[in-house]
């Protein structure tokens, strides 16, 4: 990979960098000008009759008068960017039956024989998962997408549009490869589901600042949910981002009617819909699953003779992940808490298992720092001797797969500060840049590229100064070349330098006051590393927690600090309650309340003043008992905790003890079962996302692996036969392949019959296992009537086989309506499912 070395080099990506047809579709870029896209294309052929099998988007090139008449009824009626049909056109799913290049020559052909005034490249998802919930590389997912972006442009697109993603490092695996492989301006939406959260429980507000930072020009939603649904993620958006925000919205929810997929909302009523997030600023609108040109031709009337409503550009800092996100508000004052304990600088247990390259030991730091009241990670692996690039990216993407928080990429080497953010999900945080001009040119043009926060060390060429009106000025000097890189303030944390009060005593209070002229003068958010105040004197932690609430009256937003010290921690919470940021001490009094105080006088009582051995409390928010705070008497709670947290590399040793004493299916039925039982319900609750869930399912597989290496054969019964298919002309098998996860890992043998499985052979694998239970998917509202043909031949050849179906087209009243016994809404529902049917 490339790294920008200095100013010279680097072209900041905004609208006058980039091909832009026309003044109309600039004044839309800037938000200046509505813009209609058009409406659905699945549903438009499947209602003229086509049955697009597997790859519809073949259909340009062996049907192309059929894709030009529906893009030529949406121009009919009013749309003025017509979308290729190329959705699917990635090599990945062509499968050789054609070039990405020549369906997409084939696909903007048909739309400009159509009359389209602005053609938009439709880039869809790949349908696999990337690592580390799946088996796929950012750079594989990568070369797909440029290579669909290069395609495009070629063809000659007006624009990309990256839609109906739900993965946000794929997502920005393709908003990279357009960026980087064209010069066309990139409408990117993700879709969500009635919950407010993506399939992998990314929100609008992270999904928005996420893609802003990167550099999408439009960013927006599109598909799962009705107008009416949609319009309060749209203003979550919209309050998070300057950039334009698009909506395409399905008709409703999908039923079957004379074998047909037709939808619930008719066109009067979606376009009052989406006159009402029009009403709120949204900007660019159009249609998904459902619509046909009588909704575009409502739309256009809607938007005719109006602009969209201007909106400020937000003045938040903003971290996010691809679950969490990170909010320090310019007008305000809150406290986020970055945990330090991932760097190896003095923990010899953690440079050996970076030379081991065991990132078990790096992902279970992350984990406790979460269950400690941790709110970002700072991801440090410098070592001699190791590549730090690999180790880096290697360890952000373990990370990613079992913690919530952001990352905070830490390192001196510009190679490995790229590595570390290329494929990261969210917006992270640089630690980070400072005066010297060699590290700003360096590291700014990354932050700039991939849309990173960066932290400003207050040092240049002639080192720390003494003053805080010094350090002020540097920090002015890395905001104003920020600036020369399109990186505002809001996304910049100052830092700074926190001396040794043993040799530097005065320096404190220049720190503090340094702290206070940069949050008042440059209206920049500040950060610390506290600890280091109290190098070299006794009592550590007490001075280090007084200097922390001493650095908070001062305007600190950002302590770097380790959240497993508890008396740091006393002063976070605490502090969150004097500064209002902790409404109604809610937080405070769930840690507290019951507190035994260490500090209090008995009564009557005359005596010397010690020093107290602890100030823990009874309990802390957000934080369940770690493993080694369990006895070895509680095996049990231990392993819960293990299975809960996601911690499988921790799992085999105990689960081996436990068989000592118990039997392997009392482990399997009272200790890891349960444990997956309360996953499912916090991923039920919201509290945990599908990278959490399939943690977790990974943990327990290796209890029950560790239980079957162990124990001999037939001691551990299967606890039933089930078969799973992506049924046929439908070659999205993300949903199955975390449903077979998961099932297995309750103790069921799992038959996977793959994608676009013939009805024939799902009732052949029935009778040759006598399998009682299968589970059916589709993401394709033109493949649901396939699986009705399935579920209607098992109905007539094997009656006793109960079917539960599940996917994005799917509602549990559709699911009725073919036939199916079970819906399951997700992977965790289909375990419920399972039990049920094998309860009887």
């Amino acid at each position: 990979m490339t790294i920008v070395q200095s100013t010279q080099a680097y072209t900041p990506r905004t609208l006058d960098t980039l091909r832009i047809a026309d003044d109309n579709l600039r004044a839309a870029l800037e938000g200046r000008r509505h813009l209609l896209f058009d409406g659905g294309m699945g549903t438009m052929l499947q209602a003229a009759g086509l049955k697009a099998g597997a790859l519809p988007e073949l259909l340009c090139l062996t049907n192309p008068d059929a894709i030009t008449r529906v893009h030529a009824a949406y121009v009919a009626g009013g749309s003025e960017v017509v979308t290729t049909n190329t959705f699917g056109a990635n090599a990945l799913k062509l499968h050789g039956e054609a070039t990405v290049e020549e369906v997409f020559n084939a696909a903007v052909a048909c739309a400009r024989a159509a009359g389209a005034r602005y053609v938009a490249g439709d880039i869809g998802p790949l349908g696999t998962l990337l690592r580390p919930l799946g088996t796929m590389g950012f750079d594989e997912a990568y070369d797909y997408f440029a290579q669909e972006a290069r395609a495009a442009q070629a063809a000659g697109c007006d624009l990309i549009i990256i839609e109906t993603m739900t993965d946000l490092a794929e997502i920005k695996a393709a908003v990279l490869a357009a960026k980087e492989n064209c010069d066309l301006p990139i409408f990117a939406t993700m879709t969500f589901e009635a919950d407010g959260r993506t399939f992998l429980g990314t929100s609008p507000d992270i999904a928005a600042i996420t893609l802003d930072a990167l550099g999408a020009d439009v960013v927006g939603i599109n598909c799962s949910l009705g107008p009416a649904e949609l319009r309060p993620f749209a203003r979550t958006m919209l309050a998070v981002t300057a950039k334009p925000v698009m909506v395409q919205a399905n008709a409703g929810l999908p039923h079957v009617e004379d074998g047909c997929t037709v939808f619930d909302i008719d066109p009067q009523s979606y376009a009052a819909a989406v006159a009402n997030m029009v009403e709120d600023g949204v900007g660019i609108i159009g249609g998904c699953c459902g619509t046909n040109p009588d909704y575009i031709r409502l739309l256009a009337d809607i938007i005719a003779d109006r602009a969209p409503q201007q909106r400020p550009a937000p003045a938040s800092f903003t971290v996010t992940g691809a679950q969490r996100l990170v909010e320090l508000p310019q007008d305000s004052h809150r406290v986020a808490v970055i945990g330090e304990r991932i760097n190896p600088t003095g923990k010899k247990r953690l440079q050996a298992a970076l030379r081991e390259g065991n990132l078990d030991y790096v992902v279970g730091q992350g984990i406790s720092q979460q269950e400690q009241g941790a709110d970002v990670l700072d991801v440090n692996v410098g070592l001699p001797g190791i590549d730090e690039p690999r180790m880096i990216a290697r360890a952000v993407e373990a990370l990613q797969g079992a913690t919530l928080l952001p990352l905070q990429i830490d390192s001196t080497n510009a190679d490995a500060i790229e590595a570390g953010v290329r494929a990261y999900a969210g917006k992270p945080i640089i630690n980070s840049v400072n005066g010297k001009q060699e590290v700003l040119d360096a590291v700014l043009p990354i932050a700039a590229h991939y849309g990173c926060n960066v932290i400003g060390l207050t040092l240049d060429e002639d080192g720390i100064p003494a003053t805080a009106s010094e350090r002020v000025a540097i920090a002015r000097r890395i905001i104003d070349e920020a600036a020369r890189y399109g990186i505002s303030r809001e996304r910049i944390l100052i830092d700074c330098l926190v001396m040794t009060a043993s040799t530097n005593q005065a320096q404190v209070t220049e720190i503090l006051r340094a702290v206070t002229l940069c949050r008042q003068e440059l209206g920049v958010h500040c950060t610390l590393g506290v600890s280091n105040v109290s190098f070299g004197l006794p009592a550590r932690e007490l001075l280090n927690a007084t200097f922390l609430a001493a650095a908070f009256g001062a305007g600190l937003d950002a302590p770097i600090m380790n959240p497993g010290s508890q008396r740091y921690m006393d002063a976070v919470y605490s502090y969150r309650v004097l500064n209002a940021e902790d409404l109604g001490s809610a937080q405070f009094i769930e840690c507290y309340a019951g507190w035994n105080d260490p500090y209090k006088v008995p009564v009557n009582v005359a005596s010397t003043p010690t020093v107290p051995s602890s100030t823990a409390p009874a309990t802390s928010p957000n934080t369940a008992p770690s493993p080694a705070s369990a006895t070895s008497a509680q095996g049990n709670g231990e392993l819960h905790h293990l299975v809960l947290s996601g911690r499988k590399a921790d799992v085999p040793a105990l689960v081996r003890d436990l068989l000592a004493e118990h039997d392997a299916m009392d482990v399997i039925d009272r200790m890891l079962i349960p444990a997956l039982d309360e996953v499912g319900d916090k991923f039920d609750r919201g509290e945990f996302f599908l990278p959490q869930l399939m943690a977790s399912a990974e943990a327990a597989r290796a209890g029950f692996d560790t239980i079957r290496d162990l124990m001999p054969a037939g001691n551990v019964a299967d606890k039933g036969k089930i078969a799973l298919a992506t049924v046929k002309g439908d070659i999205h098998d993300i949903g199955k392949n975390i449903v077979k996860m998961l099932l297995e890992n309750y103790g069921y043998r799992v038959y996977d019959l793959g994608r676009d499985v013939d009805p024939q052979v799902v009732l052949d694998a029935v009778r040759q296992h006598d399998i009682p239970l299968v589970g059916l998917s589709a993401l394709m509202t033109t493949t649901v009537t396939n699986m009705e043909e399935t579920i209607a031949l098992l109905r007539r050849e094997a009656p006793g086989v109960r079917v539960f179906v599940g996917g994005a087209v799917l509602t549990p009243e559709y699911a009725r309506q073919i036939g199916a016994d079970f819906y399951a809404k997700d992977a965790a529902e289909s375990a419920r499912i399972a039990e049920r049917v094998f309860a009887k």
